[in-house]
């Protein structure tokens, strides 16, 4: 069972997924505040209709990718127990002073730095009101990608730290990480409890926070919050093993499910997030070159007969200047 178990461990977070509201205003959010690159501009596979906007690093490496789902003229949502409530990014420990002077230029209030597990931690909201954190690593590795973006390389945001749950209890939770993904507990202070597969990849961290009175809310989901958190599988066959492990264990685990960037099976954990187990490939540059990301708009192949119909749906969007293109 521990080979089992072994095999089927996660190197951390593929990628996040969360609502916002207006596209435009998340896109120069993103790109033109925190220097995201804007790897992908497609649609929702399941809502046509509605654009699928993912950021990451320069080759939308598994670990750095954040994406949302615009929902233009949506109610907020309420953050609470049963969703992932903050996402962190890594950054290198002498580029804090940078992104404190950088968030303060564009006038985004935040809190900070204070300190988490003896790494320094800011945090502030998106436009759309979700909790995002910056955070120092130790032993961040050099950025060799091309400039694409604002904000210098040397002090670019690197991909993810991890994710916060906020949970009414966490024990089945942390049963989930630790004996099915691979996850060890690290570090405990108050009601936060800290899990790291030790991969040393991007996205290794999952934090829960517990929020067990009675009068915590739940979350709720809508414009502003976190749709779901993606753990990594190198391979199909890996994704089959996990899917059988939470089978198993009386998980409603979806069938596999083609993203064309990857493939992906869904399920809830105990406490209530939605999860996700998606591929590392194939990536992003199956129908564009890597040069070439987020360039033009991407529908699957079923949708391409569609094509001019569901553009008519879609608000039309102001691309980064500067993203990677030569």
């Amino acid at each position: 069972m521990v080979d089992f178990l072994m095999n089927i461990a996660t190197p951390g977070i593929h990628h996040i997924t969360a609502i916002a509201g207006d596209p435009q205003t998340n896109i120069d959010f993103y790109t033109g505040v925190l220097g995201l690159r804007l790897v992908k501009l497609t649609v929702n596979f399941d809502d046509p209709g509605t654009y699928h906007l993912y950021y990451a690093d320069y080759a939308g490496r598994p670990g750095t990718v954040l994406t949302f789902f615009p929902w233009e003229g949506a109610p907020l949502g309420r953050p609470g127990t049963g969703q992932a409530t903050a996402i962190g990014f890594l950054i290198s420990e002498d580029s804090m002073d940078y992104w404190t002077g950088r968030l303060t230029e564009h006038g985004i209030g935040f809190d900070g730095p204070g300190e988490r597990f003896g790494e320094s931690v800011i945090s502030f909201l998106d436009p759309d009101g979700i909790d995002l954190e910056l955070i120092t690593g130790k032993n961040v590795p050099a950025n060799d990608d091309p400039q694409f973006g604002p904000v210098p390389a040397d002090v670019a945001i690197r991909g993810f730290h991890g994710v916060t749950l906020t949970l009414a209890s966490y024990e089945r939770t942390a049963a989930l990480l630790t004996q099915t993904f691979g996850y060890t507990a690290v570090h405990e202070t108050g009601s936060r409890f800290r899990y790291d597969t030790g991969s040393g990849a991007p996205g290794a961290i999952v934090d829960i926070l517990l929020e067990p009175s009675p009068r915590a809310l739940r979350g709720e989901m809508a414009v502003g919050t976190v749709h779901h958190v993606a753990l990594r599988a190198k391979d199909d066959a890996q994704q089959a093993k996990v899917q059988k492990r939470l089978a198993e264990g009386h998980f409603d685990v979806t069938s596999v499910r083609d993203r064309l960037y990857f493939r992906s099976i869904y399920f809830r954990e105990p406490g209530g997030v939605l999860l996700e187990v998606a591929t590392d490939g194939p990536g992003f540059d199956v129908d564009e070159a890597l040069d070439q990301l987020g360039s033009a708009l991407k529908f699957p192949p079923r949708y391409e007969p569609d094509r001019e119909s569901l553009e008519s749906l879609l608000t039309p969007v102001r691309l980064p200047e500067r993203n990677g293109r030569r």
